[in-house]
């Protein structure tokens, strides 16, 4: 087992990522390499309970009334040989005027016939803030699928953000399924950014009910499809409440012979909500490549740029 920590922090280090983090006592974090748990920190107002499964981990985390965990937790997942399963039930319940910002980092490096499937249960306390960003590395062959399902609950006044990102090798199969309901005053923010390529398969599906008055909720999502890679993203916003507000937006870059398809779905239910949609799909833009290339970057450089310019986070998406 140390030897795989040792193996995991290295990667994280590769990442960009200062794997200090995992020494420094005042960071909370969790690192577990396919079932097994190999490395925990706890802070205070901040409690993990794992538990480990015959064919996974059950993950309980809780935020007590009232903490603000100022320092971001850091979460490692990983599978680091080429087969594996790798099955995450993570329970988080944060309390109510509390406060905590999750990175997790899914390493996948050697993925030949890997899975890893999440399955979280959510829950925002009254005036409660919780952030959860999703990083994913894999490895070239595309030999993974991931499977991350949520559902989440906001109580009043609560926020919740969630951002999924593809950061380095090939997609595989990718299977997002969030959903979420807002009660009043609540609001809500899902991005997801991935690019596919070869025989890549890509599928988002991401719900959001406000239910609440005065509850706002944004899905946004970025994809970039080339080769054979295929996408099909679907968000679906239902305001229900006065004074709810809404907003849905995709964009997706075609390349080759790649498909994608984007269904939004937006439904007002209530004469003072107000929900919008933005949807759009197409080649990389012509007169972007153009300018690109006249600076002396080649085509395949050219596209490149655009790609990660459309993945790159940005403060956009802010509800009308």
């Amino acid at each position: 087992m140390g030897t795989d920590y040792e193996l995991m922090l290295d990667l994280y280090d590769r990442l960009g990522q200062d794997p200090a983090v995992f020494a420094d006592s005042e960071v909370a974090h969790l690192v577990i390499h396919q079932n097994k748990v190999i490395g925990a920190n706890l802070v205070e107002g901040f409690g993990v309970e794992p538990e480990e499964l015959d064919d996974g981990v059950r993950v309980r985390v809780w935020v007590e009334d009232g903490a603000v965990i100022e320092r971001t937790v850091h979460m490692c997942f990983g599978v680091l040989p080429e087969k594996g399963l790798q099955r995450i039930l993570l329970d988080v319940d944060v309390g109510a005027q509390a406060k905590v910002a999750l990175l997790a980092h899914c390493v996948f490096p050697n993925a030949v016939d890997v899975t890893h499937r999440m399955q979280a249960e959510i829950r925002v306390a009254e005036g409660g803030d919780y952030a959860y960003f999703e990083r994913h590395v894999h490895g070239r062959q595309g030999g993974v699928l991931v499977v991350p399902e949520a559902r989440v609950r906001l109580e009043a006044g609560a926020r919740f953000e969630t951002e999924f990102e593809l950061l380095a090798g090939r997609v595989g199969r990718i299977k997002i399924d969030y959903e979420t309901w807002c009660a009043e005053r609540s609001a809500m923010r899902m991005i997801a950014r991935v690019a596919g390529r070869g025989d890549d398969r890509i599928e988002v599906r991401e719900t959001a009910h406000l239910t609440g008055e005065g509850a706002t909720g944004v899905l946004l999502s970025r994809i970039a499809v080339q080769d054979q890679a295929r996408a099909e993203v679907y968000n679906r916003l239902t305001a229900s409440a006065p004074r709810a507000r809404g907003h849905v937006d995709c964009k997706e870059i075609v390349r080759g012979n790649a498909v994608a398809c984007a269904t939004p779905i937006v439904s007002v239910e209530h004469p003072l909500a107000h929900v919008t949609h933005e949807a759009a799909i197409g080649s990389v833009d012509s007169k972007q490549l153009q300018t690109l290339m006249a600076r002396g970057v080649t085509e395949e450089e050219a596209v490149e740029i655009i790609i990660q310019g459309l993945l790159a986070p940005k403060d956009g998406g802010a509800p009308p």
